[in-house]
């Protein structure tokens, strides 16, 4: 299992920031895996978690939270695990096609109050693709803003959170960077966390892109 917890405890020393880290997937089967572990992790240190994904990409996490003997039927009962749907979570913040501020956080806090329970000091562990959706559809700058958005949120609100975003809607590695700096990890096909520093990095934090990776602070799996 790969310790997603040091990478976040040395991003935070480092910088003072949240741990918010992307998955360039081209096997969607592995990119639920990698997202099961993710949230497995947090679970089992107490960290209640949530998945804004697709239906199709939500069941195959539940499938693979299962295979990992993970209870989902209670965690969803406590809502200590909540999964929503990622167009509908989009539709209720989107205006002329750009994402709202204000109406971001208003629908992020809710989902957040809805898992926290009132409970202080809960950082919540979230997997989201509604960036990946907005890319596939050609809005790539609207993509970019919601990142923003999350990365703003953050400075309010304890979550640690992983986004997806599928291969094949980038072009000869366009967009990449753009993505890239938008988190503090990118998440490689093994599950493995390593620092995302694109000034030094670059893609060469990718392998699955065929480049020769760059100097990385990489944690092995256990």
């Amino acid at each position: 299992m790969i310790d997603y917890s040091d990478g976040m405890n040395a991003k935070k020393t480092a910088t003072g920031g949240h741990f918010h880290a992307v998955r360039f997937y081209e096997n969607e089967a592995a990119l639920c895996r990698i997202v099961a572990g993710f949230l497995r992790e947090g679970l089992s240190l107490g960290q209640p978690g949530l998945v804004i994904g697709t239906s199709e990409h939500n069941n195959g996490i539940l499938a693979e939270l299962r295979a990992r003997e993970v209870d989902v039927v209670g965690l969803q009962k406590s809502n200590d695990l909540v999964l929503v749907d990622a167009a509908e979570t989009m539709a209720t913040f989107m205006v002329d096609g750009t994402p709202n501020g204000d109406r971001f956080n208003e629908t992020a806090t809710q989902i957040f109050a809805r898992i926290r329970r009132g409970r202080s000091g809960v950082t919540i562990r979230a997997y989201g693709e509604m960036v990946d959706l907005l890319w596939k559809a050609g809005r790539d700058v609207a993509a970019i803003q919601l990142e923003m958005l999350w990365n703003k949120l953050a400075r309010t609100n304890e979550f640690s959170l992983l986004c997806g975003y599928a291969m094949g809607n980038f072009y000869k590695d366009a967009g990449v960077l753009d993505v890239c700096r938008q988190h503090t990890h990118i998440v490689s096909s093994d599950g493995a966390a390593s620092v995302s520093n694109v000034d030094t990095l670059l893609i060469g934090a990718l392998p699955d892109l065929g480049k020769n990776p760059g100097p990385t602070s990489r944690h092995s799996p256990r």
